[in-house]
Order: structure tokens, then C-alpha cells, then sequence
């Protein structure tokens, strides 16, 4: 699990805005902050997104198909993904949208009491042909305290360049 100072190394150079397509460096790292799982958490994911399956709200059920107790659902963990990078603030001012998850692998269970952070790595970069803007590839692992690697998926994102920044004229 990433320390504070570790952080905020990460995070270092990134002005208050965050970063636009331009300041992208391939291979650079990043570290968020830790989450700890919970069984309220797990329950209301349930509920929002309807799936109730007893894995995720029986704790027999779960004994008997194999795990310690009940489990997070993936997408639970995939979601989480996406919030503890927001954290990071790296696009607060330059997203555009993501265009999607790929390569997504569920690789051990997520339990109630796991302490979970997010390790990303900026894996490639390309301007976009239709606007200033360029589409960011992220490599993204959710891993537990320990540091094991729990779910890990590619994410692209879209992320405004400056030169669309200023030609809006702010």
C-alpha cells in the first residue's frame, strides 16, 4: 500500500488543473489512496445494480461455492477502479470521456475488510484526428494492501490537449 509521501510523489508536477493530453508521459506511475472494503459497500452495489446473487449476500452460499465468505462483485471492483483514480485529480479539468474498459481480469476475490488501492501506468498516447485532444491508454490494477493484484484492465481515456483549452479562451 502506497504511504503518503509516495503519493504525493506521484502527484508531483501536476498543476491544479491536472494534466492535459501534452503533459502525458508515457510510462509515468501513479498510486491512490487505499479503500477499505466493506459489507454495506458491497450490499448497496447489490441493490443499485440489481444483482443480489448469493455470492455477494450469503455467507453459506459463498463457503460452499469455494470462498472464505461472501465477495465483492467484480464490477463493484471495476467501479472502485474508476473512483480512487478520480481521486488522483489527474483530468479535472481535461477529460472528455472514457472510452471504455479492455483486457479486464478478475484474479482473486475482493473480501469485506480488504484494504484496496489503485496502481495505474500511462502505457501509451496518440493525438486524436478529430480535435485537439488525444486518447491516453492506462494500464490499471486494483490491488490489495499486501499488494496483490485482485482485478487488472486497460483503460483509455479521452483527454482534451491545450491548445483546445485556449482556444475556448480560458
Amino acid at each position: 500500500m502506497a504511504t503518503e509521501a509516495q503519493m504525493q510523489a506521484c502527484l508531483a508536477g501536476i498543476g491544479p488543473e491536472g494534466l492535459f493530453y501534452e503533459d502525458i508521459e508515457v510510462g509515468a506511475e501513479f498510486v491512490t489512496s487505499d479503500h477499505e472494503i466493506t459489507r454495506e459497500g458491497i450490499a448497496i452495489f447489490g441493490k443499485v445494480t440489481l444483482d443480489e446473487h448469493p455470492l455477494h449476500v450469503d455467507e453459506d452460499y459463498a463457503r460452499k461455492a469455494g470462498f472464505p465468505g461472501l465477495i465483492a462483485h467484480g464490477l463493484f471492483g471495476l467501479s472502485l477502479m474508476e473512483g480512487l483514480k478520480t481521486r488522483l485529480h489527474l483530468y479535472d479539468q481535461s477529460s472528455i470521456a472514457s472510452l471504455g474498459w479492455d483486457a479486464v481480469k478478475f484474479r482473486a476475490p475482493i473480501l469485506p475488510g480488504d484494504r484496496v488501492y489503485v496502481w495505474m501506468r500511462f502505457s501509451g498516447a496518440r493525438a486524436s484526428s478529430s480535435r485537439p485532444a488525444g486518447i491516453v491508454t492506462e494500464e490499471v490494477e486494483l490491488r490489495r494492501a499486501d499488494g496483490r493484484v485482485l482485478i487488472s484492465a486497460q483503460h483509455l481515456s479521452f483527454i482534451r490537449a491545450k491548445a483546445e483549452t485556449l482556444a475556448e479562451g480560458t
